[in-house]
């Protein structure tokens, strides 16, 4: 696998070292060096790093697209290519990366996702359409957004790959929960640093509505009862943001 444009991988990561592992090594024929901003880490996720050769940075979280910033800013090639360590490329993918970067009018390319959940691939509930902006010219790139839900931002025109990035975003229960209580919290305070309030009727009307578009209208069911978990866990992100968008303006006015 050869490419005219030298690559960076860059990760931004906490306590993965159940998988991070394989996501460096599915892009190793790929990229030039890997880029790792560890947020403080108990386990051995920079140990892991370091011996797959990556260069590891220690940075206190402050929010996603800080860290992300940070990490570009390290990157040394021409083109950086961003994934979560719970994220792999596919093979394909990697030979259309190595394919296309070289000789390219673009500045930025849009790469489809395959998401699976609780082992096995979600081809319904919202999930089966999702593509993001994770490959750029690293001199055009920038993120922008507060605590939760930054945006890659690119200075020029954006394409499209076919291949997809595999996403294994909870192996199992007790991890989404474990995520959820962090990003919850995260999307509150990013909430109330934006001067959204809460609202009792809108916290009781939003849950069902949500239910009703992951669960009927994104087709769901035909996911079978990871679909019905899926509808059902992100219902209750939504509802328990709220909260915690209330409980944050209650300790803040004590």
């Amino acid at each position: 696998m050869k490419t005219n444009q030298r690559i960076s991988l860059f990760i931004i990561a906490k306590n993965e070292e159940r998988h991070i592992a394989k996501c460096i090594l599915s892009a190793k024929n790929l990229v030039s060096e890997v880029i790792v901003v560890d947020s403080c880490s108990t386990d051995k996720t920079a140990l892991i790093c370091r011996d797959l050769g990556a260069q590891v940075f220690s940075r206190p979280f402050d929010g996603f697209a800080n860290q992300k910033n940070f990490a570009l800013s390290k990157v040394s090639c021409p083109w950086a290519l961003n994934l979560d360590a719970d994220e792999t490329l596919t093979p394909e993918l990697a030979e259309e990366i190595a394919r296309t970067a070289g000789n390219s009018p673009f500045d930025g390319f849009y790469i489809p996702f395959s998401n699976y959940f609780l082992g096995k691939k979600m081809r319904f509930s919202g999930l089966n359409k999702e593509t993001h902006l994770r490959l750029v010219r690293t001199d055009k790139a920038s993120y922008s957004g507060g605590l939760v839900h930054e945006g890659l931002e690119v200075r020029g025109p954006v394409g499209r790959l076919k291949n997809p990035i595999n996403h294994y975003s909870y192996d199992t229960i007790e991890t989404y929960f474990r995520k959820f209580n962090h990003y919850t919290t995260l999307a509150a305070r990013q909430m109330y640093q934006n001067g959204k309030r809460f609202s009792l009727i809108g916290t009781v009307i939003r849950p069902p509505f949500e239910f009703a578009k992951r669960y009927l209208l994104k087709l769901g069911f035909l996911d079978g009862v990871r679909g019905l978990l899926w509808a059902s866990f992100s219902t209750f992100y939504v509802f328990v943001k709220y909260m915690k968008l209330w409980y944050l303006k209650q300790e803040i006015g004590k």
